[in-house]
This record gives structure tokens, C-alpha cells and sequence, in this order.
């Protein structure tokens, strides 16, 4: 039976139970980190030289491939706004890399309902640098061609017209050559045949 003296205490308990729960459901939210807080983790871990630290935000498959050789320690990093498909997403990264700054895609995946780098496809990404200036390079290349084809455009032009005139100027020279009749007179060394020869 429940007394009046005992409602209090039980009124102070329900209290405490509920402000409890609260402080659970609010801890429960802020544990699921965004992918650019994950990519953010995970690259300052790195770069601090803490690869065991550096492998909680790291898929499972992929923890093994976990490495400095990937950043310069103390490197700064910028982070972009990430690109979510589904249970994929990809931040665009920003850090020091060889002495260079470098700019690529650090892939996520879900796994377990938490945000981890898939550090196999990150690598991935990296790796395609190169591949990038050369590519940059060609492009660059193929302007600074397309400027110089643009600059002698006019030169050529006027050739294509020079030689045009020329080729009309022999065609027509030689037009008037086959319309000259030809001379009855001049020897051409012709044989009449002898008869019964044929």
C-alpha cells in the first residue's frame, strides 16, 4: 500500500529515472558521428602518429592498411562537405602529403551503423593522384596547342587561299593548252602504213 510519506520518495525516484533516460537518449545521439567528424578524427589520429588510435575509425576489412606513409605528421587538414549515397559517402580531404599538399576523396562506408573510412578505396584515391596532373597536364597542353593553332589560323588561312589561287591559275593554263588546235604541219613521226602491211 502506498502512503503518503512514501509518495514523495516515489515521485523523487520516477524524477531521477526519467532525467536519467534523458541523459542516455542524448549520449545515444551525439555517439553517431557525421562522416566529416570521422574523416576529421581519423586523419588528425594519423598525422599525430597514433595508428593503433587511427584504426577505431577504420573499417574493419581495412584496418591492416592503416599507415603514415599516407600523411606528413602534424599536417594540417581540411575537410569538405560530404557526398552521402545510401551506406556510402565520400569527404573530400585536404592535407599534406610528401611535403604537397594534396586533395582527394576519403571514402566511408556504415558498418554497425557508425560512419569508418574505408581506407582501401581512400587509398584508392590517392593513388589516382598522379594519374590527375597527368591528366592536368595534358588538358594544359592541349590549351596551350589550341592558342598557337588559333594565333596561326590566319597564316594558314591565307596559304590555304595562295594555293588555291595557284592550283586555279594551272588548271586554267591548262584548259587553254588542250583548247590550242593543233598544227597539221608539224611532224609527229608518224609511219603511214605500207600497203598490205595490215
Amino acid at each position: 500500500m502506498v502512503t503518503i510519506k512514501s509518495f514523495p520518495s516515489l515521485f523523487k525516484s520516477l524524477a531521477i529515472l526519467a532525467g536519467l533516460f534523458y541523459v542516455l537518449s542524448i549520449l545515444g545521439c551525439q555517439s553517431e558521428k557525421s562522416p566529416e567528424e570521422v574523416t576529421k578524427q581519423f586523419w588528425q589520429t594519423l598525422a599525430q602518429g597514433r595508428i593503433e588510435n587511427a584504426k577505431d575509425f577504420v573499417t574493419t576489412s581495412s584496418q591492416h592498411l592503416v599507415n603514415l606513409q599516407d600523411i606528413d605528421q602534424h599536417s594540417t587538414i581540411q575537410i569538405g562537405e560530404a557526398v552521402i549515397e545510401e551506406s556510402n559517402a565520400m569527404v573530400q580531404t585536404t592535407l599534406m602529403r610528401h611535403k604537397k599538399q594534396v586533395t582527394f576523396d576519403t571514402a566511408l562506408s556504415l558498418e554497425q551503423d557508425a560512419w569508418k573510412v574505408d581506407y582501401l578505396q581512400t587509398q584508392m584515391n590517392i593513388s589516382m593522384l598522379p594519374l590527375e596532373d597527368v591528366v592536368k597536364s595534358l588538358q594544359n597542353l592541349g590549351g596551350v596547342f589550341a592558342k598557337q593553332l588559333e594565333k596561326q589560323l590566319p597564316l594558314i588561312q591565307k596559304e590555304m587561299e595562295s594555293l588555291g589561287d595557284e592550283l586555279k591559275n594551272q588548271i586554267d593554263e591548262f584548259g587553254r593548252s588542250l583548247e590550242k588546235p593543233q598544227n597539221p604541219n608539224t611532224n609527229t613521226n608518224t609511219k603511214k602504213p605500207t600497203p598490205g602491211s595490215i
